[in-house]
């Protein structure tokens, strides 16, 4: 025989079975994945600057289903005069939970003029649900407490590019 000289070979029984580890690891990888890229906060949403009083905020902005969905989730930490504004389409009783969220916030539900109809604190990580009094357009979470240390109350009114938009 000379060197280099090829033979047909079988191939060997466990072929079938390793394409299928194989495609198996492949597919949990994407899994992981995915499940992963669900578990990030989301960070690089549009942001609008509002007002309360002599109080300015830094609001990130959720207005798809999507970004609505995922809000606040994940997040480890949110400064001071940030937070983010859930902008529905139109008015209604909108109810919120904390599945997946790691800081406590305190929402404020928000007509259509921008004034606070209430105010709610959640905690973390549970699924209680915490509604508007009347319906509302927009929600705006921010950290746990910050809307007290200002003395922001139901009635006080948020200006900004949103609420100019808002149909009357």
């Amino acid at each position: 025989m000379a060197p280099g000289t090829a033979f047909p070979t079988e191939e060997p029984e466990s072929t079938p079975m390793f394409q299928r580890f194989a495609a198996l690891l492949v597919l949990s990888a994407a899994f992981l994945g995915a499940a992963r890229a669900q578990q990030e906060p989301q960070t690089d949403l549009p942001r609008t600057k509002l007002s309360i009083g002599l109080y300015t905020i830094d609001a990130q902005i959720a207005q798809t289903p999507r970004e609505r969905q995922i809000g606040l989730m994940f997040r480890k930490e949110m400064p001071q005069a940030e937070g983010m504004i859930f902008v529905f389409e139109q008015p209604a009783t909108q109810c919120f939970w904390m599945r997946n969220t790691i800081l406590p916030l305190t929402a404020a539900f928000v007509a259509e003029d921008g004034r606070i109809v209430n105010l709610a604190d959640m905690q973390p990580q549970t699924d209680a649900s915490h509604c508007s009094e009347e319906p509302v357009r927009f929600v705006l979470e921010m950290n746990q407490g910050w809307f007290k240390k200002k003395n922001i109350k139901k009635g006080a009114k948020i200006t900004g590019e949103l609420f100019a938009a808002a149909p009357r």
